[in-house]
């Protein structure tokens, strides 16, 4: 579970860079960076919140 942590918090940082780009440069290409970085924080999110469900069993 340590791992995935890490891998949440690494596509947060991805996202953030990303989405911030977009909103301050207007750069398009860090826009489809950060949707992608979303799609799959979302994915990881899931993933945590099975495998915490789990644990508390």
């Amino acid at each position: 579970m340590k791992e995935l942590i890490e891998k949440i918090k690494s596509g947060y940082q991805d996202f953030v860079v990303n989405a911030d780009a977009q909103l301050e440069k207007g750069n398009k290409a860090a826009g489809a960076r950060a949707r992608k970085a979303a799609l799959n924080l979302m994915k990881d999110l899931k993933e945590f919140r099975k495998e915490s469900v789990e644990a508390a069993k």
